[in-house]
């Protein structure tokens, strides 16, 4: 029987390009965003292709309407298998104290509180049948300070980090999660950032990527949440993983990602050992 995926910021960008890879992988694909013309876009696409697909808007910052988005997902495709958190934001870029507070917050709000109501919401199912994934699109940004992206920055490190405590949180329930970073991909949230005169003021490096093609393509991000829904990396359950790497390098790589504490947040404390 087809599994079944749901997708958050599915409308566009790589949201989108993950949903069109796991529907063209066999599963039945449910995505939602706040955008309905953007849906409906990728809807087509996805029925072109002969899925099985529904649409849904939702506000992932909204209890009632994420939790209205399972049910109706459950209910038109059954239950969910595989939850991708894709759903972000990028701004306020700029120095923080000269940066809106409630756009500061609302980034927060997006990157941090939509996965975990997303996961609220689907996770008393997947304990249940003891079946299911969570993947959370977090990003390097999580992992390094970088001036003038405050909101953004703190938002993906915190993602990192719960998913992190999620994994170990559901590790006896056998339902895996892993935080990835897709790869520096020219999506309408960084056309955005190229685009604004914060971006080009503060964050001009950011725009170099592109004009020198640095960037990557959507398909190692696609590989990647392919690799990981595919259950082949479950026992990396908590860890952070980012493309392009090749998916195949995590099988051969996990006894020493585990045994070497890999791919998770850790605190460097002069004379003390890694926790």
């Amino acid at each position: 029987m087809p599994q079944t995926a749901l997708v958050t910021g599915g409308g566009r960008g790589l949201g989108r390009a993950f949903a069109l890879a796991l529907a063209g992988n066999g599963m039945r694909v449910a995505i939602a965003s706040r955008n309905a013309a953007e849906l409906n876009e990728t809807l087509a696409l996805l029925e072109e292709q002969g899925a099985d697909a529904f649409a849904i808007p939702t506000d992932v910052t909204d209890g009632a309407a994420v939790c209205h988005m399972a049910a109706a997902t459950e209910q038109r495709l059954g239950p969910i298998d595989l939850l991708i958190n894709n759903a972000g934001a990028g701004p306020p870029f700029g120095p923080t104290w000269e940066t809106d507070s409630n756009a500061w917050w609302s980034n927060i709000e997006v990157n941090l509180k939509g996965p975990m109501l997303c996961a609220k919401a689907v996770i008393p199912g997947m304990i249940q049948r003891r079946r299911g994934r969570i993947v959370n699109v977090a990003s390097g940004a999580g992992t390094v300070a970088i001036p003038y992206m405050s909101a953004y920055v703190t938002a993906k490190a915190a993602l990192i980090r719960f998913t992190e405590v999620l994994a170990r949180e559901l590790r006896p329930h056998g339902i895996p999660v892993f935080a990835i970073q897709p790869g520096t991909v020219r999506t309408a949230m960084a056309e955005s950032l190229i685009q604004s005169e914060a971006g080009q003021r503060y964050l001009p490096w950011f725009k170099k990527i592109f004009d020198d093609h640095l960037d990557d393509s959507s398909k190692p991000g696609e590989d990647l949440v392919l690799h990981l829904a595919s259950g082949q990396a479950d026992t990396l359950t908590g860890r952070f993983f980012a493309a392009p790497e090749a998916p195949a390098n995590l099988a051969g790589e996990a006894d020493r990602i585990l045994s070497e504490n890999l791919n998770v947040l850790r605190l460097r404390s002069g004379g003390r050992p890694d926790q």
